[in-house]
Formats: structure tokens, sequence, C-alpha cells
């Protein structure tokens, strides 16, 4: 089974008109300012959400033509084509919203080091994320749209997307990262080192055939530590010259995948599948372009 690592990380920052007048502060004025040396950042969402109308993700070059017809691979024109999230309608393609009303969606410790060395200078993020419910709407595949200068709207060509996931509802605990850019004597520019309250969730989770019509449908996905009520959020992430780098640790993974049904979404149900005890091992995870 393959665990699905992703999404889209969204970040937001909200500054008033009226808030205040900007002006440089070194660590010893902001440390009498605010009572400690560094900047601490809240973000809470009051209620409301973030939403996104639509994610389009261009691949430009399209797939290479190759073979013949009935051959792996086949179908390549060369052509842009373009993953899209979200319908362009009145539904948020992605929304986000916090799981605890009272505290801060994002929480950051930000402080700059000197470091050992010439060269060891680094700033700190210590990021924590206290919950959150990610709606992620219909994926599919389209064609392309064409860019014109001067606009950031390409979009997809209209009724050329074919849906392939129904979409997905992701519900994540508490989890905490530390990020350092500059040097990285942690090791890594993102270091997972926590444990996600409840584990993985994820609901309604379609599959879609669209050359046969059908749909495979789980209706819950949880992920946690085996015997336990939390998941391990435990990785290292940097950028190479090869791409991004995801050295994950997991290690004794338990998943329950609830109303398996094959069909659509209100077919019966095949039953669940339990997973119990996955070890990954040691493995690094190459995200690049080709």
């Amino acid at each position: 089974m393959k665990i699905f690592t992703k999404l889209a990380l969204v970040s937001s920052i909200a500054i008033s008109g009226n808030a205040m007048a900007l002006q440089a502060m070194d660590d010893e004025t902001l440390s009498a300012t605010t009572g400690q040396d560094g900047i601490s950042i809240g973000i809470k969402l009051d209620g409301g959400a973030i939403t996104i109308g639509q994610v389009l993700i261009h691949d430009n070059t399209g797939l290479a033509a190759k073979g013949a017809a009935g051959d792996a691979g086949f179908g390549g024109t060369d052509t842009a084509g373009a993953i899209v999230i979200g319908k362009g309608d009145a539904t948020p393609g992605v929304k986000i919203t916090q799981t605890d009303p009272n505290a801060n969606l994002v929480d950051l410790v930000i402080d700059s080091d000197a470091g050992t060395g010439p060269n060891g200078a680094f700033l700190n993020v210590a990021a924590n994320i206290t919950g959150l419910k990610a709606e992620i709407g219909s994926i599919g595949v389209g064609k392309s749209g064409v860019k014109t200068a001067g606009s950031v709207v390409r979009g997809a060509v209209d009724g050329s997307v074919n849906e392939i996931l129904t979409g997905l509802t992701l519900e994540l605990g508490t989890v905490g990262a530390n990020i350092q850019l500059g040097a990285t004597p942690q090791g890594a520019m993102i270091v997972l080192d926590s444990q996600i309250a409840g584990g993985l969730k994820l609901t309604d989770l379609g599959i879609k055939d669209n050359a046969a019509g059908g749909s495979i449908h789980l209706d819950e996905i949880q992920v946690v530590k085996t015997g336990q009520t939390y998941l391990d959020a435990n990785a290292k992430i940097g950028v190479s010259t090869k791409g991004i780098e995801i050295r994950p640790v997991a290690q004794d993974i338990s998943a329950y995948i609830s109303g398996v049904r094959l069909g659509d979404k209100t077919a019966a149900s095949i039953g669940d599948v339990e997973i119990k005890g996955l070890n990954m091992g040691a493995s690094t995870i190459i995200i690049s372009g080709h």
C-alpha cells in the first residue's frame, strides 16, 4: 500500500491596513517590546475558512508520443495537459477549516542565530498546526488553455476535463515541524518530529474509471501507530540538486479502510480492509521535474 504524502501547503498572512506602521527593529529593541527576542506569529481563522476556487498544475510538454495503440504508455501527443482541482463553480476546489475554534490554526516562532563557523548563520522557524480539515473537490485532467501575455489565468479548455478522483476530505490532528533556512544544523531544511493526535483520516475518496464510468469508493481511511490513537510524524525534508528529498521514518503503522465500494458510492460494500504493523524501513522519496 502506498501512503499519500501531499497536498498542498497553503500559507496565508493577512495585514490590516490600519494595524501599524512597520519599522526595522533589532533583537534588543524587539526584546524590550515583546518581552523576548525573536518573533512569534499566530494565525487564526475566526470561524472562517481558507478557500481556493481552482488549482491547476500544467505539464507544458505533455507525454511524448511512442509505441502503437494497445502498448503501455501509448497515446502521448506532446501537448500540454493539466491536473485540475475543483470544477470552477461555486464549490471551492480546496476548503481548509480549523478543528479547534479556540486555538490558532498555525503558530510560528521565528529566531535567527549566528551558528558556528564563518557560514553557520541560520533562520529557525518552529511551526505548529493545531488541527485542520481540508475538503478537496473533484480532481481531473484536461487540456491546458493558452496563457496570454499579461494574464495570470490560463485554465483548462472547456469540456476537456476528465474526472479521475471524485474528491476527498482530509482530517489532520496537531502536528509540528521545524524549518531552518541558511545553514541547517538540524540536518535538513524541514524536520518533522511530532505526533499527530488522532492520526490521519481520509473520508469519501473516490477513484474514477472515466472510460468505463465506474469508480472505487472508500468511505474512510484512518492511519495510526499500531495500538495507539496517534500517528508519528517523523521525516526530514530538503532540496538538493536532484529535487525535493523526503526521508520518512514510518514504522509500525496500522490502517483501517472502511466501506470499500466497487462501482460507485452507492454500491454495496465488499467489506473493510485492515493493515497492521507496516514498516517502510529506510527510504528516500525524490520529487523532481522531467
